[in-house]
């Protein structure tokens, strides 16, 4: 069932000083193959690509699904810092110092958008193409000075803000289990991220459970507080306009909080882009919206390195 918290083998490992969770099904349990990376957001667990990793190790991937630093059963950061740089030093040194793979495809959506752009442009040697969708893009003044929807719906901002600058705060009103879970749910249900009627009661539960405990999230609006402190992050990213990494752009145009443009600023930020593309009746969550054309569309995207492995 894609609601089973046990339906695939957690693994941990340490190679950044923290034990980190994963998942790490191949194709071919003798050898190496397609390594695909996929990378959570916010709020969001390992749990979010339940659907999507079996298919696609069927296509002939070895998918690596990681929880970030602080999210679902990975540890809290030892050095306190969960900023996008963080994140895609974590990935690097899993994939490819733990795991052995020279070369991988990143895929990702919210968080997990400027952690895969920050890996595309930092390792473009390790990476070798990227699937975004419904992320956070850099602001291009000059080629996007004219395009309508270029900034998140204001109406949306409320928790970004209150994550970001009062995060202790609000931690400390969502006191128990219950109340941590509620808060996490509305995201799925009533403030419109999800195409309407996407989750189940069940399936939100399943997605807010990692939630319930205080730490996982206290730790998770880290990364918020990262975007308004420049003391919470190490070293400046280096996301931004990417001329270079082959990239496949999916939208999910239901989505409430991500920008209405995503798409058209996909099309300037991705100098080598496929799509955008699309999704009917799919919103913020696409690979539990639209796993089909998630799969679907990153096995063409990626078939000549299938067809090689």
């Amino acid at each position: 069932m894609s609601i089973d918290p046990n339906r695939f083998e957690v693994k941990r490992a340490a190679p950044r000083g923290f034990e980190q969770a994963y998942v790490h099904e191949r194709a071919d349990v003798t050898g190496k193959g397609v390594a695909l990376l996929c990378v959570h957001g916010w709020p969001e667990s390992k749990r979010i690509f339940w659907k999507v990793i079996e298919p696609l190790v069927v296509a002939g991937f070895d998918v690596i699904v990681p929880d970030l630093r602080g999210f679902g059963d990975s540890a809290s950061a030892p050095d306190g810092r969960y900023d996008t740089v963080s994140h895609a030093r974590d990935l690097f040194a899993l994939v490819h110092d733990h795991l052995g793979y020279d070369k991988v495809v990143v895929l990702g959506g919210d968080l997990g958008g400027p952690v895969i752009q920050d890996m595309a442009l930092r390792y473009p040697d390790f990476v070798d193409r990227m699937v975004l969708f419904n992320s956070p893009l850099p602001y291009d003044k000059e080629r996007m000075a004219d395009m309508p929807g270029t900034r998140a719906p204001r109406e949306s901002a409320d928790y970004f803000v209150r994550q970001g600058t009062d995060a202790d705060r609000l931690a400390q009103e969502l006191s128990t289990p219950i109340a941590r879970r509620a808060y996490i749910s509305t995201f799925y249900t009533s403030r419109f991220w999800a195409h309407p009627g996407t989750f189940s009661p069940a399936e939100v539960d399943f997605h807010t459970e990692p939630f319930a405990d205080a730490d996982t999230l206290r730790d998770s609006f880290g990364a918020y507080e990262s975007a308004f402190d420049a003391s919470k992050r190490p070293e400046p990213t280096v996301m931004g306009r990417n001329d270079v990494t082959s990239t496949l752009v999916l939208y999910g145009p239901s989505d409430h909080v991500i920008y209405p443009a995503f798409d058209r600023m996909a099309g300037v930020i991705f100098g080598r882009h496929v799509g955008p593309f699309l999704l009917r009746d799919c919103g913020h969550f696409v690979p539990w919206e639209a796993p089909h054309a998630l799969v679907s569309g990153t096995v063409a995207f990626c078939s000549d390195l299938l067809n090689r492995a």
